[in-house]
């Protein structure tokens, strides 16, 4: 009975390699990057040797070498809301728009969920020396920390607020403008007891319920109540559902923070028999796929968060390569349909 050949023996490192092909490492070094100082036959049967002995270069090695590691971090800082998961809409709508943009140009991602616990939380991501950039999803709570690394770390772009005179560098929608949008569909349909629900300690949710509050003033209608909603999806449905109840009768408009929240109150009504939009209009804030998958399909407020993550990285790359990059302002959209 004939033996089975035995696989070729692996090579290890590019020492073994150039004693086997009777070449200086630094040139098989050379050949696997396929330059042109080693000539093509040369060139032909290095690479011919690597490939049949299973030999790939440590390219973290190489882009280290060179001071570049080609990794981007995208962070997401949860300093407001510890229990908020990663699977959340918003972050995995983003963050697959962020993957396509990045890999499509070479990179790959580290992606790091943040619980700040201490005052150089960011400070230890930027200074890794394992990143060639960091793109923040969102400000959470920790716009100061932000702040305070963007004024020496410069490869770095947050989605998030613009206030004046701010150091980050920021893409992201007017969320003030945004909220405005949101009251004015609720007024404009008569609604004359609106309620907020959603949690205003982070910078774009409080922007996004002073703009709500704006348009109901402008209207002569009572500024909205605050309700507070844990954005963690295990307390939100518990959220909503305790608050509905309590003005229950009262309420003719919400106003939600974000689509997530819109469609866990469309579902909170509904099981209590109240008509959508007919009893009680409800919009949301976001246009992620889903608000046009629910039943009632979701009015809301766009914040073009495919553009966005196309502009984070754009103003990213500019920004690796040593050149400036201004924030963006994005303008709201109102999207019409169903539930208000």
């Amino acid at each position: 009975m004939t033996k089975p050949s035995q696989p070729p023996a692996r090579i290890r490192n590019i020492a073994e390699l150039a004693r086997m092909a009777g070449v200086s490492a630094g040139t098989v070094s050379r050949a696997l990057a396929n330059k042109s100082l080693v000539n093509k036959e040369t060139r032909e049967r290095i690479q011919a040797l690597a490939r049949e002995h299973g030999f790939r270069p440590n390219q973290m090695a190489r882009r280290l070498r060179v001071q570049e590691t080609k990794v981007i971090g995208v962070v997401v800082p949860l300093g407001h809301e510890k229990r908020q998961h990663l699977s959340d809409p918003f972050f995995m709508t983003i963050l697959g728009h962020l993957a396509d943009a990045l890999t499509e140009n070479g990179y790959d991602i580290m992606l790091s969920r943040v619980i700040p616990d201490a005052e150089d939380w960011l400070e230890r991501i930027v200074d890794s020396g394992m990143l060639d950039g960091v793109l923040l999803i969102g400000q959470s709570n920790e716009f100061d920390a932000i702040e305070r690394v963007a004024d020496y770390y410069r490869p770095m772009v947050v989605w998030g607020s613009n206030k004046p005179g701010q150091k980050q560098c920021t893409v992201g929608v007017d969320n003030r403008a945004g909220g405005r949008l949101a009251g004015e569909i609720l007024v404009g349909r008569g609604c004359r007891n609106i309620v907020f629900l959603g949690d205003t300690g982070p910078i774009e949710f409080n922007e996004r319920f002073q703009g709500v509050k704006e348009a109901c003033l402008a209207a002569g209608v009572d500024a909205p109540k605050i309700l507070p909603v844990h954005i963690a999806a295990d307390d939100m449905a518990d959220d909503i559902a305790t608050h509905l109840a309590k003005v229950a009768g009262t309420v003719d408009g919400v106003a939600a923070v974000s689509d997530l929240v819109a469609m866990h109150t469309v579902r909170v009504l509904a099981d209590r028999g109240i008509l959508v939009p007919d009893q009680v209009a409800v919009t949301g804030f976001d246009d992620l796929p889903f608000a046009e998958q629910t039943v009632p399909r979701l009015t809301t407020v766009s914040q073009h968060v495919a553009k966005g993550a196309r502009a984070m990285v754009d103003a990213l790359f500019a920004r690796i390569a040593g050149n400036d990059a201004p924030s963006v302002i994005m303008q709201p959209e109102t999207i019409r349909r169903d539930t208000a």
